[in-house]
């Protein structure tokens, strides 16, 4: 094989290519579930994307006699290495053929790129921020994805571990079944803490008005909550900005349970939305011609499937049960639309806190995924 990895430019025709090759890859695989690809593109291109405010990144496209067999992305997360101390170089958006040389090669432009600028070791698979997808799968290779995570193939993890990368962290997926009706230390659970704190439940029909009154706050405890977890740095205001138009513009406001307490401060929340992951298999990622319809339906609620987008609950509050709280109000909307099942997307194998939560349901753990280490 004659290799050549090539540097991406900013270029709107480049980023197509390279975000094109994995859906030709997973063409024929009946788990793969594409990226929204304008989406895929405008996180790709630093211009479009808010988290460039402190990410530096280059993308790089293996081509084999002009065919491209490989994409790789070098993150540095300036925020995120200020924040530990370290100097780690992410890689993310990979995926290749099963090929030695190409693999290499891939992984040795993120190595020169990170040494360049003064890192000492390489992680991922990693986005730009906690709410890209991250972690290459290693269990559960026949399940079909989600919106909001990585699928590869089973021969990725031999590369790695070929290229002695090394265990950074691990998640872990759940399936849960929407049981018929509430479990009943679940409801009680609820019951007591709403009472004990003087909690209230708040529902929306308006986006405008969600937006308006708790927009920032959604994203605001999102940082609060998730602020030690692996990975994590805070969303700025430009990206809070950004992420109140992307979901608020499509999510299903009764899908969505915001807790608040006697002052109405925002203080817990569950976003979730019907998974679009049959839909963008049937689009291949693409809105035109005709991917808009089946991400409408899907939207409107024409699958048995919901995907767990966000839980996030205060630090004071986590660890009693305001969690119930959230899902009691949630599992009433699932059955009242006829999900079946949701998916619970990545949690970190160490954060027992939050498997806890799936102890009361019907539930399997059908997912697992990693994140790869390796000094430079």
């Amino acid at each position: 094989m004659s290799i050549y990895v090539h540097p991406i430019a900013s270029d709107r025709d480049q980023i197509s290519q390279y975000v094109q090759f994995p859906i030709d890859l997973y063409r024929d695989n009946a788990c793969y579930v594409p990226p929204l690809v304008s989406d895929q593109i405008a996180t790709l291109t630093p211009e479009d994307n808010p988290a460039s405010e402190f990410c530096e990144s280059q993308s790089f496209m293996a081509f084999d006699n002009g065919e491209p067999v490989g994409t790789i992305t070098a993150i540095i997360n300036k925020a995120y290495n200020d924040k530990t101390g370290l100097r780690q170089v992410r890689f993310g958006f990979m995926d290749f053929i099963d090929n030695d040389e190409v693999v290499d090669g891939l992984i040795d432009a993120v190595a020169a790129w990170g040494r360049e600028r003064g890192m000492t070791e390489m992680v991922g698979p990693l986005g730009f921020t906690d709410l890209d997808p991250e972690g290459m799968l290693i269990d559960g290779y026949d399940e079909m994805g989600t919106m909001a995570t990585i699928y590869n193939y089973p021969y990725y993890v031999r590369h790695m571990e070929r290229l002695g990368f090394e265990k950074e962290a691990d998640w872990v997926e759940f399936r849960i079944k929407v049981p018929d009706s509430i479990p009943e230390k679940h409801l009680r659970v609820g019951e007591i803490i709403q009472r004990k704190y003087g909690l209230k439940i708040k529902k929306y029909t308006s986006r405008s008005k969600i937006a308006r009154e708790y927009g920032r706050a959604i994203f605001e405890l999102v940082n609060e909550a998730y602020a030690d977890l692996f990975g994590f740095v805070p969303l700025t205001d430009r990206m809070i900005d950004h992420y109140i138009g992307v979901y608020l513009g499509v999510l299903r406001l009764e899908d969505v349970t915001l807790i608040t307490d006697s002052d109405d401060r925002l203080i817990a929340l569950g976003i979730a939305m019907p998974s679009l992951s049959q839909a963008l298999r049937k689009s291949r990622g693409r809105l035109l011609p005709f991917g808009w319809y089946h991400l409408l339906r899907a939207i409107k609620g024409h699958t048995d499937v919901v995907d767990l987008l966000l839980i996030a609950v205060k630090p004071e509050y986590q660890s009693k049960g305001v969690n119930a709280l959230i899902f009691n109000d949630l599992i009433a909307r699932f059955q009242a639309n006829g999900y079946k099942y949701a998916e619970s997307n990545v949690e970190l194998e160490s954060n027992e806190n939050v498997q806890k939560q799936w102890e009361y349901f019907d539930y399997r753990q059908h997912r697992r995924r990693r994140a790869w280490k390796k000094a430079l």
